[in-house]
């Protein structure tokens, strides 16, 4: 391992958690952090060996909180409300996923809050280690309260119920054990109401959404590019002295980088005198509008580093005589930026599907529907149908999910979040939003051969050899099927995105900005 994190202590961020989940950083629990850990596990054996009443600890959860529990029956009640709050429904979350949820819980739960034993932290790191990795149902949590039911599911394989994936296949979590010679863990007070109140399947969802929607971000305007030079659009509304005047960052991001990735064009130089006064608004305004969901974007990577190294336990322990029970579960923080970023991804979508449509009309010189003989063939008339699909679907799921709230636990959590449901969906519009971008791709490609000898800039010239090692010129129809799938494969990898990337650093252009843009992860 090159890199090292030291859980509880250093400061996560999405960077790291991606890197933890992958292998590339191994994470590690301190003696700063055992410390840590020992004094609130303690603390937690105190209150129960002198019969403080505290919420979770010796009482029942929610509208059960003022039922008390013996000091007899704290172990049992533990074990009890993993089960209890099992509830989970439909396909499994992605195995990174669950992982990410893993990687943040531990940190949490290692800053020494929580009054959790260390030998349960080190049982997840065996999990995260081993990549044993819990099976945990997508639907059940309403955000608030902690995400109970995935986290529950989650924590079920530390003692021994429940199901993991490991190496590609799906086990009872007891016979995974069993072949490591491991027992399940016997859970002290507080631990399980610990393990399962927190923001940790939000949390997951939103470090992806994260993620992929820099990716789709960055890809966006290098597409956006290819599709202005097809269609021999100009580069005079990117001009920085325009976006001065209305200076939003994402916005003077985007022009900056447009403008970067059309410099020294042969395509954009040849048509300079040509007299059309105006580009259609999918091409004049991608800095307004892709950069407003750059926007979009940066506040949900804000707030999303906040949470990330946020303690979202109930109660909160502070001492032996010092606990608060409040509602640092509660997923409204994230919830509403997600949705945000929901709606943000959808646009892009659509401004794509509009520049989809402008190369087909036949127009500026392009023949119609990018081929020559059309007619026998329908060209690229049909891809632009699946974007249409794609952009109406992604509409539907924008719906903000934080705007509805169902009580629960007989009106004791009375406002709930519903942030779960806007994680998961956000990523839903960014699955559709890469098969939007693959086929504006595909379609500007093969756009931007008949504007040949004419090259373009030496960056959208890399990029369009790189998309003809896995799709060429189509002379005639095929099942475009094909094609939308390989290049939203390397969408999809990030390897588009970072090959680009990597080709314009080799010509000494920062596509970025400096290093350590708020615009980066």
């Amino acid at each position: 391992m090159s890199l090292q994190f030291k859980y509880g202590i250093d400061t996560l961020t999405i960077g790291n958690v991606i890197a933890l989940a992958n292998g590339k950083s191994q994470g590690v629990i301190s003696p700063e952090a055992v410390e840590r850990i020992r004094d609130s596990q303690q603390y937690v054996r105190n209150i129960v060996d002198h019969h403080t009443t505290v919420y979770g600890i010796n009482t029942g959860f929610g509208i059960l909180a003022n039922t008390k529990i013996s000091a007899e029956d704290t172990i049992v009640l533990q074990h009890k409300i993993l089960q209890s709050h099992s509830v989970g429904v439909g396909d499994p979350i992605s195995e990174e996923t669950a992982k990410i949820m893993l990687i943040t819980k531990v940190h949490a739960l290692a800053q020494g809050f929580s009054g959790v034993q260390l030998e349960t932290l080190q049982r997840i790191l065996w999990h995260i280690e081993q990549d044993v990795i819990p099976v945990v149902p997508e639907k059940g949590s309403v955000g608030a309260s902690g995400d109970l039911a995935p986290l529950a599911h989650l924590f079920l394989p530390l003692i021994g119920l429940g199901e993991v994936f490991y190496r590609g296949k799906r086990y009872r979590s007891l016979e995974i054990l069993q072949q490591f010679q491991l027992d399940p863990i016997r859970l002290g007070p507080k631990e399980g109401l610990a393990l399962i109140n927190g923001t940790q399947f939000i949390l997951a969802f939103a470090v992806k959404a994260v993620q992929r929607m820099h990716n789709c971000l960055e890809a966006a305007d290098i597409i956006g590019a290819m599709s202005l030079e097809s269609l021999t659009g100009t580069k005079a509304p990117f001009d920085e002295r325009l976006h001065r005047l209305r200076p939003y960052p994402g916005n003077l991001l985007v022009a900056r980088r447009l403008r970067l990735l059309v410099e020294g064009s042969e395509i954009m130089q040849s048509h300079i005198d040509c007299g059309r006064v105006q580009d259609p608004y999918s091409l004049r305004c991608m800095p307004q509008v892709h950069g407003a969901s750059r926007n979009a974007w940066l506040h949900l990577k804000e707030l999303t580093e906040i949470e990330l190294n946020a303690v979202t336990d109930n109660p909160i322990i502070l001492g032996e005589h010092e606990t608060i029970s409040g509602g640092n579960f509660h997923g409204q923080p994230l919830a509403l930026p997600l949705d945000y970023a929901c709606f943000a991804s959808s646009e892009i979508g659509n401004i794509s599907d509009r520049r989809c449509y402008l190369l087909l009309e036949g127009k500026w010189g392009l023949p119609m529907l990018l081929m020559n003989d059309v007619g026998l063939n329908s060209g690229f008339m049909i891809p632009q149908y699946t974007t249409a699909a794609l952009v109406t679907e992604n509409k539907t799921l924008c719906f903000p999910a934080s705007a509805d709230s169902i009580p629960t636990s007989l009106g004791q959590e009375d406002h709930v979040s519903m942030g779960s449901i806007s994680g998961r969906k956000v990523n839903r519009v960014l699955d559709n939003l890469e098969y939007i971008l693959a086929i504006e791709l595909l379609s500007a490609s093969q756009a931007i051969e008949f504007r040949r000898p004419l090259k373009s800039s030496s960056i959208l010239e890399f990029a369009h050899h790189f998309v003809r090692k896995f799709v060429g010129f189509a002379r005639e129809d095929r099942i475009f099927a094909e094609d939308i799938n390989r290049i939203t494969s390397i969408i999809r990898d990030f390897s588009f995105v970072g090959q680009v990337n990597d080709f314009a650093l080799s010509q000494k252009v920062l596509l970025n900005g400096e290093k350590g843009s708020v615009f980066g992860l």
